[in-house]
């Protein structure tokens, strides 16, 4: 039998419908805000940037369902304002050549989500693991989608839309991996 724990959010602040919406409403900003520290590289159309540092975040504090809906509210807000990476914005930004990582956004929210529902976002040593989850499933999803869109192999795409974010996504993952234990840890007190 699984335990399930409460997210981070809801142990800390009260559980209501508002606050949720307004925690869901935040992280889609903390996203788009994330998005807009990009460092272009010239041999790829998938930049550099913080937003993969949010949706772990966003999972790991607010649980499956609003850290899924937090990084759907950012897609969708995406569609009109200048919210995607470098202040893009509109349907061919959200469905193009990244596409496939805003929509894997989603998906790892809502795993790493559930990672933490069941404790996995406790301690540095449960943390690193659920982390690690929800940065390769962005890659599952951004990876083929970017092969897709640009008429390229896999093993270009991997080239092109994995390899050189490697150590930078480890990097989030450990930072993500340390703060949120250590604000549990704060929480206690």
């Amino acid at each position: 039998m699984t335990t399930t724990y409460l997210p981070l959010a809801s142990a800390v602040f009260p559980r209501k419908r508002v606050v949720t919406l307004a925690l869901v409403v935040s992280f889609a900003l903390l996203t788009a805000a994330a998005a807009q520290f990009r460092i272009t590289l010239p041999f790829t159309p998938v930049p550099i940037t913080g937003q993969t540092f949010a949706v772990l975040l966003a999972g790991g504090v607010l649980g499956s369902r609003a850290g899924a809906a937090s990084q759907a509210v950012y897609w969708l807000s995406g569609l009109a304002f200048p919210f995607y990476a470098g202040g893009g914005r509109g349907w061919d930004v959200a469905t193009g050549s990244t596409g496939g990582y805003l929509i894997g956004f989603i998906v790892a929210a809502w795993v790493v989500g559930s990672l933490a529902e069941r404790g996995q976002d406790r301690t540095v040593a449960t943390a690193l693991p659920a982390f690690l989850a929800g940065t390769v499933i962005v890659y599952l999803f951004g990876v083929p989608w970017l092969a897709r869109e640009l008429n390229i192999s896999w093993q270009r795409a991997m080239e092109m839309g994995a390899v050189p974010f490697i150590i930078g996504d480890l990097v989030k993952v450990a930072l993500a991996g340390v703060l949120l234990p250590g604000a549990w840890h704060v929480s206690r007190r």
